[in-house]
């Protein structure tokens, strides 16, 4: 048996200085990162948001994905912790509402030497080297690009009438309620689809949860892309190049292209990451974390795909 948990490595700058939040646990005797356990019907994304904010106030956007973490516990299960860093603004820190209790006693901003020197368990620092690393490379820093694969859809040879009307199955609609707490985690701001049914149809549960419109490019349609790739490629250029939070929502065909337009930032190794997407399932969503480059080029910092939960 695995037990699934979640978290965050919490940071902000102070005068240019890396300071980095941990947590002391009166229970364990111990400092370390925060964390929980995944509760029913949650993605791991969801969770390591929520569990920051139980656990020290803080209200966070998921940044650079930092790992697994696995382990034995005393009763013979395995835990598994996926880790992510997560910037905390100023506004993020002022309207913190941390209240000690039994589980977690303080919250302590500290820097990152203090950190390595503080944290009671020796494999809670590897994450901590991570952090570090990235944050010299100037990758710390990041916004979210999302590659969304549109939502499980009628089959194809039980629709009688054209593509472009093609809708999503219950099971689909399902999967679109529950992107909604997952793009959340990431922070997405601007939502951007195809505009034939099942695209639309899967993004807008989380366009409406957050006052955001929809706008529809029909150079992400299978058709655009198949008559016109570099029209669909140019589109995703731009909209990266623009460095906002974004999710686009596209179609198994259109893919390879979209993640051509990706690759002009990625190294070789990130190349081989980014076009593992091509295989994404209904629902299942490709994030690109991009820090800022000269100009108008974008760095990504980290890659990660991500499948809601939806038991």
């Amino acid at each position: 048996m695995t037990i699934y948990a979640a978290g965050a490595l919490c940071w902000r700058e102070v005068d240019g200085q890396l300071l980095v939040a941990i947590i002391h646990r009166n229970r364990y005797n111990d400092w370390s990162w925060p964390k929980g356990k995944v509760d029913p019907g949650e993605s791991l994304p969801e969770t390591a948001v929520r569990e920051i904010r139980e656990e020290t106030g803080l209200k966070v956007k998921l940044g650079v994905f930092l790992g697994i973490q696995e382990y034995g516990l005393a009763n013979g299960a395995e835990k598994q912790v996926h880790y992510w860093a997560a910037k905390v603004t100023d506004k993020a820190l002022n309207n913190s509402k941390f209240t000690p209790d039994d589980e977690v006693a303080s919250v302590d901003w500290i820097t990152a030497e203090q950190v390595l020197k503080t944290l009671t368990y020796d494999h809670d620092k590897v994450y901590l080297e991570r952090l570090v690393a990235l944050h010299k490379e100037g990758l710390l820093d990041t916004k979210p690009f999302v590659v969304l694969r549109h939502a499980k859809a009628t089959p194809r040879n039980q629709w009688p009438k054209d593509e472009a009307h093609r809708p999503l199955v219950p099971l689909g609609h399902k999967q679109a309620r529950a992107l909604v707490a997952m793009l959340t985690a990431y922070g997405v701001k601007r939502v951007i689809t195809s505009p034939w049914a099942r695209c639309v149809q899967t993004v807008t549960p989380y366009a409406k949860t957050k006052g955001l419109k929809l706008v529809r490019r029909g150079q992400l349609t299978e058709f655009g892309s198949a008559l016109g790739p570099q029209r669909t490629f140019k589109a995703v250029r731009k909209l990266v190049e623009e460095g906002k939070s974004t999710v686009i929502c596209s179609h198994r065909p259109a893919l390879p292209t979209i993640l051509d337009a990706l690759c002009v930032d990625a190294t070789p190794r990130q190349e081989i990451l980014i076009h593992e997407a091509r295989a994404l399932a209904p629902a299942d969503l490709l994030v690109v974390h991009f820090a800022k480059g000269e100009g108008s080029k974008r760095r990504i910092a980290g890659l990660e795909i991500q499948s809601p939960n939806i038991d």
